[in-house]
């Protein structure tokens, strides 16, 4: 089914939606809360949590692309599960991509507020479309997608040290960018 006829379904109220959601989108939303959350319980959760937010958001939203609208509930979701599990213990891989880029984000303001203003997010954004479309999927599915530096350097046909040096580049070039823009102090 497609994305209109799926969003149509959420509109009238049909319980259907969340089974077609679930049925073009359900392995999608399971990868990206698995490569931020150990715990295949959790990830579960985290899917029908998905799941419930969208049904409650649409409507009165009607996203334009459902698979990114989906991707950004899941990932939210699994980011505040991954915080709850982690507040007082660290944990795997994806406590090191974020320190990744701890480096970059520095400043005397806090990320949230910054954040909650969308002047990082459009920064970064902007500083994304400066880069050449491999460093910004590299960068992308490295940050965005937290996958490993293995599963990047398999999908883009490239060693593992040529995409950390890639990723070490491009986030150095994020911190000059963020610098020039006045959101890194």
């Amino acid at each position: 089914m497609d994305d209109e006829k799926i969003v149509a379904l959420y509109i009238q109220r049909s319980q259907q939606a969340i089974l077609e959601t679930r049925k073009k989108y359900g392995a999608y939303c399971r990868v990206i809360a698995r490569r931020i959350l150990a715990n295949l319980r959790d990830v579960e959760e985290c899917e029908n949590d998905a799941y419930l937010a969208a049904w409650n958001t649409i409507p009165p939203q009607i996203p334009r692309k459902l698979s990114i609208f989906l991707g950004r509930i899941i990932r939210n979701i699994a980011l505040d599960k991954h915080s709850y599990n982690t507040a007082k213990k660290r944990n795997n891989e994806f406590e090191f991509i974020l320190t990744e880029l701890e480096e970059c984000l520095a400043s005397s303001h806090t990320v949230e507020t910054i954040f909650e203003a969308g002047e990082l997010a459009q920064c970064i954004s902007q500083f994304l479309y400066t880069l050449d479309e491999q460093t910004r999927n590299i960068f992308i599915q490295r940050y965005w997608y937290s996958s490993s530096i293995k599963d990047i350097s398999l999908h883009f046909q490239m060693s593992s040290s040529k995409v950390k040096s890639n990723l070490f580049r491009t986030r150095n070039k994020l911190r000059f960018y963020l610098k020039s823009e006045g959101l890194y102090i």
